[in-house]
């Protein structure tokens, strides 16, 4: 059985909500006859989170979430039941909830560090990072209360991620920023995950927990109704939001069962509803042109320890042989990067990934097949590798991976690879039917039959 990291055993939550203040004055010097309704947030709530494991959870607004979150990193004491937490824990609940206005963006580093648990000396050696991290420049060192929304929040993930948590929780903390400050975050989310932290990842995003997380729960009215796989319980969860009032005890109750039965067989066949269901071909020419925004950068790059090979200059062209990064949907593009050998390399081959903003790998090809590869490559040879491709995709940012492979010791191995290595916008366009991420060529038809009804 795995380690865990969190445990929770019939934890339940009251608050005590008065009708008037005075009658909570009244409470508290006269004992014994309470003055206040109970309102029980969390309801027996019992759950185990692996050490190790993303887990996502959902539910409609006032479910009993960030009330779980607030017990699991200790700001709230449950009223019933026991909680178990192993290991350090990071929370990005309310970012910059422990800034001081007055301070400076370098105070507040070093304050909100400490109350995260870190040394002096830790947050000194890690300062560098964490301005880079946020990215706002010479405001470093201006008050806070001189910031933009955007400024404010940037600084206050970058101090909360930097802590290196072994448990990080997050809610609806992913929505800040810009488009390259985003995937930065989901990058170092994803960091997490690949040295083994653990994530409670909680988000109205339905894509964004399918596409990070390995288990999710579904809450609503305080109680846990549901744990399974991503896709099984986000569907359940729609149905639940859109479901009439009326029919919400039924849904609950159908809930139940399903997870009694499910813990049991670990059965499920459920098909997952996406959030937009209709993908659409547009009926209109395209006429946007291609072009080079010099400010769609990726700043979230990551290159691996180069082994004999490097690779240099990723870029996109289009038909015309032009450097381009802003796309059009339908059109054709070449993807090309350089590889430098510093040494021999053997049975070498190339490849390229294409993602979305929050990581989900959408497709990518190689040079040639694991039994096809170049045999021999002398040293200090650059090989120019290109990649042509049309864009399928739909508007949004997406970004693309550069690898070179080859044989040490006849074991197949990256001799370099670079993740987010050049990213690119397809274009909004006007009148556009198709929906979600990927344009796969619908071609709707819709039929209207006139019928004469007899009176």
């Amino acid at each position: 059985m795995s380690e865990l990291a969190i445990s929770l055993k019939s934890v339940s939550k009251c608050f005590k909500r008065y009708a008037r203040p005075v009658d909570r004055l009244k409470d508290l010097l006269l004992p014994g006859k309470s003055r206040a309704d109970e309102f029980w947030a969390l309801q027996n709530i019992n759950l185990e989170v692996p050490k190790g494991q993303t887990l996502g959870i959902v539910g409609r607004n006032g479910s009993g979430k960030s009330t779980l979150l607030q017990i699991l990193v200790g700001t709230l004491t449950p009223t019933t039941g026991e909680v178990k937490v192993k290991g350090r824990v990071s929370a990005l609940l309310e970012l910059g909830s422990g800034f001081n206005p007055e301070f400076t963006g370098r105070q507040n580093v070093f304050f909100n560090g400490r109350l995260l648990g870190l040394s002096r000396q830790e947050i000194e050696a890690k300062f560098d990072q964490i301005a880079a991290f946020a990215d706002i420049g010479d405001f470093i060192d201006q008050p806070v209360k001189t910031y933009s929304s955007g400024m404010f929040v940037r600084l206050a993930f970058a101090v909360a991620i930097s802590v290196e948590p072994d448990i990080l929780v997050v809610d609806e903390a992913l929505a800040v920023g810009d488009e390259v400050f985003q995937r930065k975050c989901f990058a170092r989310i994803q960091s997490i995950q690949e040295r083994g932290g653990t994530i409670l990842f909680v988000s109205h995003s339905a894509s964004s927990v399918v596409e990070l997380c390995n288990r999710a729960v579904l809450m609503d009215g305080g109680e846990l109704l549901l744990s399974g796989s991503p896709k099984s319980v986000i569907s359940k969860y729609h149905k639940l939001a859109y479901a009439p009032a009326d029919k919400l005890e039924v849904l609950r109750q159908e809930m139940r069962y399903f997870n009694c039965q499910e813990s049991k067989n670990n059965l499920e066949k459920i098909y997952f509803l996406q959030e937009n269901e209709l993908k659409h071909r547009q009926t209109k020419k395209d006429k946007a042109e291609s072009y080079y925004d010099p400010g769609l950068i990726p700043k979230s790059t990551i290159s691996y320890v180069a082994r004999s090979a490097k690779i240099e200059s990723c870029y996109i062209t289009n038909s015309e042989g032009k450097v381009v990064n802003v796309l059009c949907r339908n059109h054709e593009y070449v993807y090309h990067y350089s590889v430098i050998f510093d040494e021999a390399a053997y049975k070498v081959r190339f490849g390229m990934l294409l993602k979305t903003m929050n990581g989900l790998e959408l497709g990518g090809s190689a040079s040639h097949t694991a039994t096809h590869g170049i045999e021999y490559v002398e040293p200090r040879n650059v090989i120019q590798v290109n990649f042509k491709f049309k864009c399928y995709l739909l508007p949004g940012v997406y970004f693309l991976n550069a690898g070179v492979l080859g044989h040490i010791d006849n074991v197949e191995v990256y001799l370099h690879r670079c993740i987010d290595a050049a990213m690119f916008r397809v274009q909004v366009e006007e009148d556009l039917l198709s929906t979600a991420t990927v344009d796969f060529q619908i071609e709707p038809k819709v039929l209207i039959r006139q019928q004469q009804i007899s009176a």
